[in-house]
């Protein structure tokens, strides 16, 4: 049996920091989840791995006296970055990089595992190390497989993010939206390609494109009510060959943020409406598509999330920030939309941005952010389901 201590914390997250894997490719990191666990007591857990999602695990961890079933959600994937930080315990996978902290969201849930192995708690917890939250929807994939079902369903969800803009060992939540929600948007142009001395016998979709962009620029600024947040951008513009040939093909890639689901649906709309009109303007064909997966509005349960901020503020008000909405997408949102919870940050304080190649979290948030969590688990315990 192993107790964490605060060195082994730091050792879980370096080393997990070191193993960095992609969505759905993330073997190395369920092994080493697997070799940690294993070294818990065993007499209240269970540990669930599934065959068709094969890089998650679940841990329940059995109550001494349930009434509810209460569950925490870590994810385990990296992005595509090439880690700059220098650091001695840098990614040893060329191109990928625990860039968003996710290398901290398991060490903490790691953590909390370990202690309620060690100190049975009241009610059935549920832990879920869920892979492909960057891309992929795993919450959707894990749900739509009918993993949360019977035994293995919880009450209530929880489930942090790291966040480099708040002190080390923060606890940052708000009620209502923590985070947007957020799709996919491909735009592809069809028109006519030609030579550069002779455009009246072509038909240009750098321009048309040009000009759809240049269009969508105003929704936000003129078809959305300025009190509410939307986000339209386009990261991506595909046109062309060589500098003499007109082309009669574009294509751009973006991303649209909502803090509600409604606000999405509506810039879906506009953007569909900006197509039309483009492809009449032009006399082109512009298809756009639309993909949004699990990535729903993270929306906190109004009476969970009170209750959480109400003992945080209570209890650890020297560690606890009320915080606005974020546009950052989190496929958690999905999970909420299904099983009533809340998500809360735990700053990590950095002055590199999340998904950024020098994100370097401070690792003196794992124990007071342990701590916090074990605290409010079992006070929520004490309460009725």
């Amino acid at each position: 049996m192993k107790m964490l201590t605060q060195e082994d914390l730091i050792q879980i997250r370096r080393d997990l920091h070191q193993i960095p894997e992609l969505a759905l490719e993330e073997f190395q990191t369920h092994d080493y989840l697997m070799k940690e666990i294993a070294q818990f007591n065993q007499e209240f857990l269970t540990v669930r791995e599934l065959p068709k999602l094969p890089t998650a695990i679940l841990v329940r961890v059995e109550g001494s006296n349930p009434t509810k079933t209460i569950g925490y959600r870590a994810d385990i994937d990296a992005l595509p970055v090439t880690e700059e930080t220098g650091l001695p315990f840098s990614s040893k996978h060329e191109g990928v990089m625990h860039a968003c902290g996710h290398d901290m969201h398991m060490t903490v849930a790691l953590a909390v595992i370990n202690y309620f192995s060690e100190h049975q708690p009241k009610d059935n917890m549920i832990f879920f190390f869920q892979p492909a939250e960057e891309e992929k929807c795993g919450g959707l994939l894990a749900y739509e497989m009918g993993v949360f079902e019977g035994d293995w369903r919880p009450d209530e969800f929880y489930g942090l993010h790291d966040s480099p803009d708040l002190p080390a060992g923060t606890i940052g939540c708000r009620m209502g939206t923590l985070f947007a929600g957020s799709t996919e948007v491909d735009v592809d142009f069809i028109g006519t390609s030609g030579h550069a001395a002779f455009p009246h016998n072509a038909n240009d979709m750098v321009v048309a494109a040009s000009a759809f962009i240049g269009q969508i620029q105003t929704i936000v600024s003129r078809s959305i009510d300025p009190v509410r947040s939307g986000v339209i951008t386009f990261g991506k513009f595909e046109a062309g060959t060589i500098r003499n040939v007109i082309t009669g093909q574009a294509h751009l890639e973006g991303t649209i943020r909502g803090l509600e689901q409604s606000m999405i649906e509506e810039l879906v709309a506009r953007i569909k409406d900006v197509a039309e009109g483009i492809a009449r303007s032009f006399n082109c064909e512009v298809v756009p598509t639309f993909e949004q997966g699990g990535y729903l509005p993270v929306e906190n349960n109004p009476e969970l999330t009170k209750n959480f901020i109400d003992y945080m503020e209570e209890n650890h008000g020297d560690q606890f920030k009320l915080t606005e909405p974020a546009m950052t997408g989190e496929d958690f949102g999905y999970l909420l939309s299904k099983i009533p919870g809340t998500m809360f940050w735990l700053g990590v304080e950095d002055s590199h941005p999340l998904h950024s190649s020098e994100l370097s979290p401070s690792e003196n948030a794992l124990e007071p952010g342990v701590k916090a969590i074990v605290d409010f688990l079992e006070y929520r315990m004490q309460q009725e389901a």
